[in-house]
């Protein structure tokens, strides 16, 4: 057989190796070296190629291995890209969610898209002990002329409903929209068909705009509108139903200018039309009243400013004692308001306190901006506050006081002065009927100067009201709505109060002092 040369030369090798030792070797010994050695050395050779193999195999493996790492990383690149496009997408999708969320608390009124309905209504009938019409209201006291109003329970004839459609959305810009119509009609006849008394009317038509995402810093957060409403933050105190402050009209504003964390502003302009007057052609001559207020909020202090302007208003004239007095065409007015979340600070419950001022047109205080007969020098002061607390388990009380005093108002010296104090307490018997109770007083020293031919009268007023109730909200929420009450109410006032005028309800044909009683049953519901 053929040896390879690297073979023979180690057999040679081994070969000399033992002749050097001097060993005798015979052919046949040296033959079988050789094919030991041959043997031995395809095992080496057959160990040396499964070697060669496995390293071959082994470096593929590596390849392999640099491949697949090289792929991972890619791959892992890969997914920390993704993983920071979603981080950033979750951001914006949080910021955006974020920015929704601050619109909705913003905008408490357009929490919901879609249609809303709400509303109020009252009505019931009410006469005397005779059985017969009686006189009520409110405002039924020769100083109702001037606002001064009396507890209501048990004291109204009238059917009142006030009916609200809305429409809200919100953009996907998180801008949101709010369209408002109310309806309301006032009647004083029983019949089930009123039509050709009706004073159906629509009291407000406006659209608002919150949220608009163009809107930055101080205004980020704002409402525009625009159309025919009453003001938002108009307060009253129910129990004689008299606003505090009532400002409306048609005009528009925004709401919501925020300053600070607890300050912020309202601005708005409404236009008012007083009475038309004759010109020198005998030509009706058009009056509008336009007044501009700003309404600011620090915490739970307001502090409300207004201007009013109605050119030619002056040319109106009122004739009293003293001659005549010309009519204002300029006004300002302001109020300081204090909106508690206690009692006076004493106990749990709510209050609210109200100081206000105003002079020339200004001087209707309430009903902001609706008396064109205000002259020049005239100028009221009222104030008013009224508390909701519960003063044991089944008893919560609300008492009020609401003051006036009012200068130079219709003719130059006149004078109106006017006290209420008011209080209601509801007795809670179960969970669905309740004994309310209504106690008011009210004083007052009003000389009118001969204005509409009204006397100088002073005197005082006090009514007493029982009501049994019926409701089906919460019972001890002395505002829960809907409520059917049954009443018995007495009144009576000084005999001096009935010659104030031969217009209004006092001295009138069965009702003068000397003791009223009226009875009668009532709901009233709002949503």
């Amino acid at each position: 057989m053929m040896m390879k040369p690297r073979y023979l030369a180690v057999a040679i090798g081994l070969i000399l190796s033992s002749a050097a030792q001097g060993a005798d070797l015979s052919s046949s010994a040296i033959e079988a070296r050789f094919a030991a050695m041959e043997k031995r050395l395809q095992l080496a050779e057959s160990r040396a190629a499964k070697a060669e193999d496995r390293a071959t195999r082994a470096e593929q493996q590596v390849k392999q291995l640099e491949t697949r790492t090289a792929s991972n990383e890619q791959q892992t690149r890969q997914v920390a890209k993704t993983a920071e496009t979603t981080r950033q997408q979750t951001a914006d999708v949080a910021k955006r969610t974020e920015t929704l969320a601050s619109n909705a608390k913003s905008n408490s009124s357009n929490d919901n898209s879609g249609f809303k309905f709400s509303g109020y209504a009252r009505s019931g009938v009410i006469m005397n002990d005779s059985g017969t019409s009686t006189e009520s209201g409110p405002y039924v006291t020769p100083a109702g002329q001037t606002g001064g109003a009396v507890g209501r329970l048990g004291n109204e004839n009238n059917t009142y409903v006030e009916l609200n459609l809305e429409h809200n959305q919100t953009m996907a810009s998180g801008a949101t929209s709010r369209y408002k119509v109310m309806l309301a009609d006032g009647q004083r006849s029983y019949n089930d068909w009123t039509g050709a008394t009706s004073d159906l009317n629509i009291r407000q038509a406006f659209v608002e705009l919150g949220s608009l995402p163009t809107f930055t810093g101080p205004w980020k957060d704002s409402t525009l509108w625009a159309g025919k409403r009453f003001d938002r933050d108009n307060f009253d105190i129910h129990w004689l139903d008299s606003d505090i402050i009532f400002l409306a009209g048609t005009g528009g504003g925004i709401y919501d200018v925020k300053w600070g964390d607890n300050l912020k502003s309202n601005f708005s302009l409404y236009g008012r039309n007083f009475d038309d007057l004759k010109d020198d052609n005998n030509d009706d001559t058009r009056i509008e009243n336009y007044i501009v207020t700003a309404n600011n909020y620090a915490g739970p202090f307001q502090w409300m400013l207004s201007g009013l302007r109605a050119k030619n208003n002056q040319d109106r004239e009122n004739t009293g004692n003293r001659g005549t007095s010309t009519a204002a065409d300029t006004g300002f007015h302001t109020m300081l308001a204090y909106h508690g979340d206690s009692f006076y600070g004493l106990r749990e419950g709510t209050s609210k306190t109200a100081l206000l001022y105003g002079h020339g047109l200004g001087a209707e205080v309430k009903a902001l901006g609706s008396d064109g007969r205000l002259t020049d020098d005239a100028g009221t002061l009222r104030l008013a506050t009224y508390g909701i607390t519960p003063i044991s388990k089944n008893w919560s009380i609300a008492p009020a006081v609401l003051a006036q005093q009012s200068k130079d108002r219709y003719v130059s010296g006149d004078n109106y002065k006017w006290l209420t104090f008011n209080t209601r307490l509801i007795q809670q018997i179960t969970e669905n009927f309740e004994l309310a109770y209504e106690g008011s007083y009210q004083y007052m020293d009003l000389n009118p100067q001969g204005y509409s031919d009204y006397n100088k009268v002073k005197g005082g007023f006090y009514k007493l009201t029982f009501a049994p109730t019926f409701k089906v909200g919460d019972i001890s929420d002395m505002l829960s709505r809907p409520e059917i009450r049954f009443f018995a109410t007495y009144m009576d006032w000084s005999k001096e109060l009935d010659s104030y005028s031969s217009a209004d309800s006092f001295g009138t044909d069965g009702f003068t002092a000397g003791g009223q009683w009226n009875f009668g049953i009532q709901m009233e519901t709002w949503f």
